[in-house]
Parts: structure tokens; C-alpha cells; sequence
């Protein structure tokens, strides 16, 4: 995993963390659209309807969000242990094993022994630390982030229910509007990946109709 807190310092959160966001959001919303019956709705059972998918995001964009924050601790630890582990290891060799380890595999693969030990060198030339962990500002920025992603995905949905007072039209412009979301979230994680964006799209908005129903089968 890519550390969060050096990341976070060029951009608050990268492409595929704000479409897993947005697809969160869309997944916990059409839990209440799609298992919504307009066929007996009144006015009352949409406002509840409303209510509860905007309530159900909030929630989950907060949790989300803190569980962002763990992450990145986590990651800013486990830093704080490997610049240790080199530090104290036994012998040059187990230091640049510990370097290897803590770098992406693919990186790992194309670096000479030789800049291992430059960097073993130039951690051992760092002035020993004993701070703790800390959180910087641009992490609770991706963690504001990462709520707002979360809850603002639910009003392109639910607006259909606010204009329209029919509920079964409302209902196939909210799907229409989800459905389009999809698709344009898996058009942009193509582009980011290096994929067909036309079926990455089309295969988002399968992905999302199955998570959506697996969800509502299970009482999500």
C-alpha cells in the first residue's frame, strides 16, 4: 500500500480512493431508492425515505472518514518502525533486507544492492527520534474529504424525489442519474488505469446493480 500521509502531501486523495468513495456513497443510497416501493409511497414514506438514506451516508461518511485517520497512523507507525528496525539492525545486510521489504515490490525489483545501502546509509545519518506518530493537517483534509465524498454522492440521487411529486418517475430519474454516475466513474478509473474506458465504464454499472442487490437481498 502507498504511504497515505507522503501521498497526501501532492494530492489529498488519489483517483481510485475518491471513485471507492463515490461508489460507497451510491451503493448505501440505492439500498433505500431501489428497495423503495412507489407503487404505495406517499409523500410521507418518501420524506422517510429521504431521511434515512441522508441520515444512513452521514453516518457512514463520518465512520468512513475516521477510519481514513486509522490508516493513515497506521501507515505513519509502521514508518516509524521500519526507520527504527534499520537503525538497529544487526548488520548492513538486515537493513537493506528491512529497506527492500518496506518499498513496492516493483521498485524493489529494479534497485541495485548498491542504492539500498545508500539509503540504509543516509537513514543512519538521520538523528535518532523518539516522536510519536502525528497526524498532519493534509490528512484531516483527505479525511474531510473523504465524508464529503461519501455524503454529497447521496444528493444526485435523492434530488429526483424532492422535484418530482410522482414517485415512479422520480424513481427512473434517480436511476437514470446513479446509473450515469456509474458509468462515469468507471470511465475516469479507466483513464487512471490504463483500461478500455468505454467497458470499464459499462462494467462499473454492473458492478454497482450487483452490489446494490446483493446488499438489499441481504437487508443492507
Amino acid at each position: 500500500m502507498a504511504n497515505k500521509s507522503n501521498r497526501a502531501e501532492k494530492h489529498l486523495l488519489d483517483p481510485t480512493e475518491r471513485l471507492s468513495e463515490v461508489l460507497f456513497g451510491l451503493i448505501m443510497v440505492l439500498t433505500f431508492t431501489c428497495s423503495f416501493s412507489v407503487a404505495t409511497a406517499g409523500q410521507a414514506d418518501v420524506k422517510n425515505m429521504l431521511i434515512a438514506a441522508l441520515g444512513c451516508n452521514l453516518a457512514w461518511g463520518i465512520i468512513d472518514a475516521v477510519f481514513y485517520l486509522m490508516g493513515c497512523f497506521s501507515e505513519l507507525g509502521h514508518n516509524l518502525l521500519t526507520f527504527q528496525a534499520v537503525r538497529k539492525a544487526a548488520d548492513p545486510g538486515e537493513g537493506r533486507r528491512i529497506i527492500a521489504e518496506a518499498l513496492p515490490p516493483v521498485l524493489a525489483s529494479v534497485l541495485p544492492e548498491g542504492e539500498f545501502e545508500v539509503m540504509r546509509r543516509r537513514l543512519l545519518e538521520l538523528p535518532e527520534t523518539t516522536s510519536r506518530p502525528r497526524l498532519k493537517l493534509n490528512d484531516w483534509l483527505a479525511a474531510v474529504g473523504v465524508f464529503l465524498l461519501v455524503f454529497l454522492s447521496t444528493f444526485p440521487v435523492v434530488l429526483p424525489f424532492i422535484f418530482f411529486r410522482d414517485a415512479a418517475r422520480a424513481l427512473r430519474f434517480s436511476n437514470g442519474v446513479a446509473i450515469v454516475m456509474l458509468f462515469a466513474g468507471g470511465y475516469a478509473f479507466a483513464d487512471y488505469a490504463g483500461l478500455r474506458p468505454w467497458k470499464t465504464g459499462i462494467a462499473m454499472v454492473v458492478l454497482g446493480a450487483a452490489m446494490v442487490a446483493l446488499s438489499i437481498a441481504f437487508g443492507g
